[in-house]
């Protein structure tokens, strides 16, 4: 749970689309910030017009707290400005540090274009504002925790006008991303992001260790809701093919990793045996509802770009195989390869439906989809959809003959 500071005046235009600003501070300063009887914190809301979240109660014991600001840009360039001075001055009343760097946390996603190609967009900033700007690394990322700490090193002035080009750069990739699953929402019905965890932001893991959920301040990130589905949809089997070599650090230590990540989406996460040990890939086969799909599916492609089985400048395209009746294989392709043709443009993923399939013991036969994540995502929500209608279909039709029948008795 976070201290929530009065939001002072709050400015006008600040929407819950806004990226907040994520500060990470020494814990001996977090008192001379919220100063006597909250009156240093209340000063700073006041003239900055936004909200302060000091995180001051989770992880007990950690050298470091997050404080989450709310504002309008400038407000939130305002306020950090401010509580960098307090800790600068509490540092050399206290002389507990000769220089407080300023750190700001930002989601994992957001930080590549950061930095930009070859570390340029980085560069660029440390010569215009002469600091020093270091990232934490990848390795310190877990499943709970996708936040990476961008540490500024200058004075207060240079730090600040470090944080005003970081933060421009980092809500420009924000706002992208938030456009670009708005538009996925609407290609992919049926797909319950509130359930996601999307829309309250990815949980966090303190340096301390325990998760915490669902409280307003983490780097909130894809904020929007869809509505929830009426009913749960029916448990999904998804076939995902990975790199051989990938299937060590899918597993983990003694399972660890595949075991973390099953229980995070949801989904049952198993890797399939090989009959042959030296096929290229190896098939994973997930269990679960669209949300675990979504999660479980999303983190393996994230996993294989972070440790490099793909190259850097390449998008991770993977193939997926889902298995739907013979009977919907026809509307999957369409008259002609119309509906198939469509569903390529659409999602730009891959699709294909291989000729001369027996159906197994279930009548159903596979589906194959290639493309990177969200192309994935939404050409397996499409063929569901297109699944359900022949279902739906098919028991109107059943309904119908029968009371056809009934009324010819």
């Amino acid at each position: 749970s976070a201290d929530s500071t009065h939001p002072g005046a709050m400015g006008g235009r600040q929407g819950s689309h806004e990226l907040p600003l994520r500060l990470l501070v020494p814990t001996q300063f977090v008192g001379a910030i919220i100063g006597k009887e909250g009156l240093t914190i209340k000063n700073i809301t006041k003239q900055t017009q936004s909200k302060v979240d000091i995180h001051r109660k989770e992880n007990m014991g950690a050298s470091e707290k997050a404080i989450t600001i709310h504002s309008t840009p400038d407000g939130c360039s305002h306020a950090c400005k401010m509580i960098l001075e307090v800790m600068e001055k509490e540092a050399a009343d206290t002389k507990t540090a000769d220089e407080v760097p300023l750190k700001i946390l930002a989601h994992n996603s957001l930080v590549g274009r950061l930095i930009g190609k070859e570390g340029r967009n980085l560069k660029k900033m440390e010569q215009d504002t002469g600091t020093k700007i270091t990232i934490s690394p990848l390795q310190d990322l877990t499943l709970y925790n996708q936040e990476r700490t961008i540490m500024i090193r200058g004075g207060v002035e240079e730090c600040c006008n470090a944080e005003v080009e970081i933060m421009k750069k980092l809500r420009e990739a924000y706002e992208n991303d938030v456009a670009a699953l708005n538009l996925q929402a609407s290609l992919i019905p049926g797909l319950n992001l509130s359930a996601l965890g999307i829309s309250s932001g990815l949980p966090v893991l303190s340096p301390a260790g325990a998760p915490h959920r669902g409280s307003s301040h983490h780097a909130a990130y894809n904020p929007f809701l869809v509505r929830p589905l009426p009913a749960p949809p029916p448990q999904e089997v998804v076939y995902l093919f990975i790199p051989t070599q990938a299937v060590g650090a899918l597993i983990g230590k003694k399972g660890q990793h595949i075991k973390e990540l099953a229980r995070y989406a949801g989904a049952s996460i198993k890797i399939a045996p090989s009959d042959n040990p030296d096929a290229p890939e190896r098939m994973v086969i997930i269990t679960g509802l669209p949300e675990a799909q979504f999660k479980a599916q999303g983190r393996i492609f994230g996993k294989l770009k972070e440790d490099n089985f793909f190259n850097a400048k390449e998008e991770v395209k993977l193939e997926a195989h889902i298995k739907v009746p013979a009977a919907a294989a026809g509307r999957v392709i369409g008259k002609g390869g119309k509906t198939v043709n469509e569903l390529q443009n659409l999602t730009s993923a891959e699709v294909i439906v291989p000729r001369d399939q027996t159906p197994d013991e279930n009548d159903e036969v596979f589906v194959k989809i290639i493309g990177h994540f969200f192309a994935s995502q939404t050409a397996q929500r499409k063929i569901r959809e297109i699944i359900q209608q022949v279902k739906h279909q098919e028991q109107k039709s059943q309904h119908g003959a029968a009371t056809a029948s009934q009324h010819t008795k």
